[in-house]
């Protein structure tokens, strides 16, 4: 049997960095409302020229490095993100091209913060069924530029970046099972107003910014993702105590707190970034993973479940071995 597996993962954050005693000056908070309800102490933000595509290419160049391939071995080329450069040509062919990606597969879908998620079950089955031998996966985001830096609901929560893996095929375990799951009856909670078919004539206006409903969102998200973990886990035929590691979307402490207690995980054993770039949306899990893989948290052989839940609502969770 074929599986699939992570081999390269590579991180970008933009240079500019927001703390919370910046936003402190532009909007009603302090930086110890934000830190005690989301655990956010600094988020990165794009320059104004900065695109979703140059977050891609620095990531993904570290992934392909990390990794110990070629540009050339890459066969195929997947990206979550919500915040494209333009609607069209997709995002992945921009990253394809500037890479150096010899003609292949390239396309992006939208699944909000479950992107990367959504990207890597996308590239696992590829893989597993042999029409591809070495995938560039990753999420990014240039979230703030579709915040309102005068909602204190929303501005001090999101941030910038992208990460990417590197997967190929594998004789052992790697990728051991992937949850998808989706129910738009909750769109209200978390979404963005304005798109091409609909409500065009808002865009660039005060009407176009992210709208949330925090507490509707944390109560389905810790309901959902809960179930999703334990639907993998068995799938699998995994229990809980044999986890290594926690790698969920680095949306807020109290959710990311919440999972591991269903999990019945120690905080010690959750990779926790969410203070260093706050919500950075598809980017968040890649950036995490690759965090505890360079700084040797996360090592070979050991067992990994990560997990995302987004605006749609979107969720999804994948179970590997590194």
């Amino acid at each position: 049997m074929t599986y699939s597996r992570i081999v390269g993962t590579g991180r970008y954050l933009p240079e500019r960095i927001m703390t919370n005693f910046d936003l402190e000056k532009i909007v009603d908070t302090t930086d110890e409302w934000i830190r005690t309800r989301t655990g956010v102490e600094r988020r990165h933000v794009v320059d104004p020229e900065q695109t979703t595509s140059d977050m891609c290419v620095e990531s993904a160049s570290a992934a392909i490095e990390n990794a110990g391939i070629d540009v050339t071995d890459i066969d195929m080329v997947i990206t979550g993100t919500t915040s494209p450069d333009v609607i069209f040509p997709n995002v992945s062919t921009i990253i394809q091209h500037r890479l150096g990606v010899p003609a292949c597969p390239a396309f992006s879908l939208e699944a909000a913060c479950s992107g990367f998620i959504y990207a890597l079950s996308v590239a696992d089955k590829f893989i597993k069924a042999g029409e591809a031998k070495c995938v560039l996966v990753t999420g990014a985001e240039c979230i703030t530029k579709l915040l309102d830096w005068g909602d204190r609901n929303t501005c001090v929560l999101f941030g910038d970046g992208a990460g990417s893996a590197i997967v190929v095929p594998s004789d052992e375990p790697g990728i051991m099972a992937c949850h998808l799951g989706a129910d738009g009856q909750y769109r209200e909670f978390l979404h963005y107003p304005v798109g091409v078919s609909h409500n065009l004539a808002a865009a660039g206006t005060d009407e176009a910014n992210i709208i949330m409903s925090g507490n509707d969102v944390f109560k389905v998200a810790v309901k959902t993702l809960g179930a999703i973990a334990q639907e993998t886990l068995d799938t699998a035929g995994v229990s809980k105590e044999e986890l290594d590691w926690l790698v969920p979307h680095q949306a807020n402490i109290r959710i990311i707190q919440a999972m591991a207690k269903r999990l019945n995980m120690p905080m010690e054993k959750v990779i926790l970034t969410v203070q260093d770039h706050g919500n950075t949306s598809a980017a968040s899990v890649p950036l995490a993973l690759d965090v505890a893989r360079r700084d040797g948290r996360v090592k070979p052989g050991q067992l990994i479940l990560m997990e995302a839940f987004g605006g749609g609502f979107t969720w999804g969770s994948v179970l590997m071995r590194m």
